[in-house]
């Protein structure tokens, strides 16, 4: 269903050609409005009513919500035209960033996945002390409280929830599945007269509950990156107000929610292990959450453990792990589009401003509601997980027709993850087409970008322009990477990428090099193959992941990296790294071996004591068939056993029969 856009010029504070972005979007757009949100809510109804609008506005989100609930109809799609397009001092055309946008809100978003998570209430509190037994009064309602505090302490005297005294050994899980290890643990003995007493300690003690509230001050949360992890509630109970709010929040989290599949995981081209011996561990390194463990050659993802921050997909080099809400793919066309769009509206060198949802959305709206707004050449995208954006979504939108790109750091964003991915971009690209916008100010935000470029370490000129001819590289991540690097250098061969890069060639040290062949087996990719018929070593440089497998399981030491992104044909095919003559055998001429290997066993063992005969040294050079052959007809075979005992006949019978 065609969708019509509903504009409003919001009191004349913005200037919207309707009638021009609907011949650059060949989508109906309805003249603007001045107040859609209130004198003219009755267009607002009637654009709901016909179920196939897109509201041009975010700031009144709940005024429409709330009138889409009167009428029995789904609430509408946004569009935020104005803080994002409209608000802005640049007196440049507003069309071309307009039908950007518009053509990005106008893209049917793959559905989410996510599974149901029960919660039956029961809360753990942790913590000694009267702030800790009010937290408990305060939830006993809500939810079935027990708190574990410090046996040493005086029980509270009530039953109206459960006590119980001992030391938290460890604790897993997330909201609905925690458990827990408690030692020394001690219950509350019900009967008796006189103040409440504990049994008798137990270690070991395995328990579940739903939520947990940490009121132990000063010691150590119980999780990594602890604010990630959805039912764990920490809380100084010195501090009233994070009190109050901790304890409002787990009264709240009661019932079934919707856990977002963050990532997607293809086991099969995971490069973490082969044969008990780590190579990559990309992801295990990222992930602030623990979400991610090592699960025998590949790794495994916990659903309920996992943030959602991306820098895993992002870093992962042979896309094992792929953000999936949204998916790589939809965020590579939604790129597309924007570029598309602003350059057929008459734009030129459009410059893409990536940011998260929450932080950057602020920055942008504050920027254009009290300052200056962003620049009519920057495009703003919105993104769950700013990590997820990686080189290769950089460099898919260079090549697409942005002049550069910026990434607008948030409070939470995993910085360093983040700046990994720009350096490999800046490598690929170049350094002043991809920058970083660190700055909590919406001000400083703005002016950076009016003018031109992001400061960069090495204090280089504004970005350069855009590619002569766009392109939109299709793929995985690494063929869109190598397509956009292509389009970005058409003249380039080898561009040197910094170390831990995930595309580089492997070099070999012929001396050393004895064909083994130990790398082959392991090579996680098939970057490294052998000939059957002769023996070689043989690489493909495109298929390459830069694991480091090959050169930690090589037993003479003979191979190293060189990271590097080899744009020219050669990458595509097998390239022979190292061969040998092959050795015939001396029976039957069968190549079957490497002759330096061959001849130098031969003079290792021709001094031996087992090898003194010259005709167990041939056997050395004799292809397997041979050597079993010769050893079954030697003197001293080692396969020959007893000699059989002949059958038994009737003849035999009867003979023996005759002679008695």
């Amino acid at each position: 269903m065609a969708k019509t856009l509903i504009t409003c010029d919001c009191e004349g504070s913005q200037s919207i050609d309707s009638a021009a972005l609907a011949n650059t979007l060949g989508h109906a757009v309805a003249p603007p409005c001045s107040a859609l949100c209130t004198r003219q809510i009755d267009r607002a109804a009637a654009a709901l009513t016909a179920g196939d609008a897109i509201f041009c506005c975010t700031q009144e989100s709940r005024v429409f919500t709330e009138l889409a609930e009167e009428l029995g109809v789904a609430p509408p799609p946004l569009l935020d035209l104005r803080d994002r397009a409209g608000w802005s001092d640049d007196p440049a055309s507003k069309l071309p960033k307009m039908s950007a946008l518009a053509s990005e809100a106008l893209l049917n978003a793959p559905l989410e996945k996510s599974l149901d998570v029960t919660s039956e209430g029961l809360c753990l509190i942790l913590g000694t002390g009267e702030a800790a037994v009010q937290a408990a009064h305060q939830l006993k309602d809500h939810l079935a409280v027990t708190l574990l505090t410090d046996p040493s302490q005086p029980l509270p005297d009530t039953r109206a929830f459960d006590v119980i005294g001992g030391t938290l050994r460890k604790a897993k899980g997330a909201l609905g599945h925690f458990e827990v290890t408690i030692d020394a643990l001690r219950q509350v003995v019900p009967g008796g007269r006189g103040e409440l007493t504990y049994t008798a300690p137990q270690d070991g003690a395995i328990s579940h509950c739903d939520v947990i509230l940490d009121m132990r001050g000063q010691q150590q949360p119980l999780f990594p990156a602890h604010e990630k992890r959805e039912g764990y509630l920490r809380a100084d109970p010195a501090h009233p107000p994070a009190v109050a709010a901790a304890v409002l929040a787990a009264s709240h989290l009661v019932g079934t929610f919707e856990q977002p599949l963050y990532v997607r995981t293809e086991p099969l081209l995971c490069a973490h292990s082969r044969a008990g011996q780590t190579a990559c561990t990309n992801c295990l390194d990222l992930c602030p959450t623990g979400a991610i463990t090592p699960d025998g050659d590949h790794v495994s993802v916990d659903p309920m453990i996992c943030a959602g921050c991306g820098a895993c997909s992002a870093a992962c080099p042979s896309g094992a792990i792929s953000y999936d809400a949204p998916a790589v793919d939809f965020t590579m066309l939604r790129v597309q589009t924007l570029a598309r769009a602003y350059l057929d509206a008459g734009g030129t060198a459009p410059r893409l401003l990536v940011h998260d949802d929450t932080h950057g959305a602020e920055m942008i709206r504050l920027s254009a509601r009290h300052g200056r707004g962003l620049p009519a050449d920057v495009i703003p995208m919105a993104l769950p997980a700013l990590a997820a954006f990686g080189h290769a979504e950089a460099l898919a939108a260079l090549a697409a027709g942005f002049a550069g790109v910026s990434l607008l750091l948030g409070p939470k964003s995993d910085r360093d993850a983040i700046e990994t991915q720009i350096a490999l971009a800046r490598a690929i690209g170049g350094d002043a087409r991809v920058q970083l916008i660190d700055t909590p100010d919406p001000d400083a935000m703005s002016d950076t970008l009016y003018d031109g470029t992001a400061p960069t370490p090495d204090g280089t000129a504004p970005a350069p322009a855009p590619v002569a001819s766009p392109v939109r590289p299709m793929g995985t991540r690494r063929q869109i990477t190598r397509q956009a690097a292509r389009a970005l250098h058409p003249e380039a061969e080898v561009l040197p990428l910094p170390a831990g890069a995930p595309y580089g060639a492997v070099v070999v040290d012929s001396d050393a090099c004895t064909l083994c062949l130990s790398c082959v087996s392991l090579c996680p990719s098939g970057a490294l193959g052998d000939n059957p018929d002769l023996p070689q070593l043989r690489f493909q440089e495109d298929a390459c992941l830069q694991c480091g497998l090959c050169a930690n399981i090589c037993p003479e030491d003979a191979i190293t990296l060189a990271p590097q992104l080899n744009l020219t044909g050669a990458a595509l095919e097998q390239r022979v790294l190292h061969e040998e003559e092959p050795f015939p055998c001396v029976e039957c001429g069968t190549l079957f071996g490497v002759k330096s290997t061959i001849d130098r066993i031969t003079d290792k063992l021709r001094n031996h004591s087992m090898f003194a005969d010259e005709s167990k040294l041939r056997m050395i050079q004799m292809c397997d068939d041979c050597r079993i052959n010769a050893q079954y007809h030697s003197a001293n075979n080692p396969l020959a056993g007893a000699e059989r005992p002949r059958p038994r006949t009737t003849d035999d019978y009867l003979s023996k029969r005759r002679d008695h």
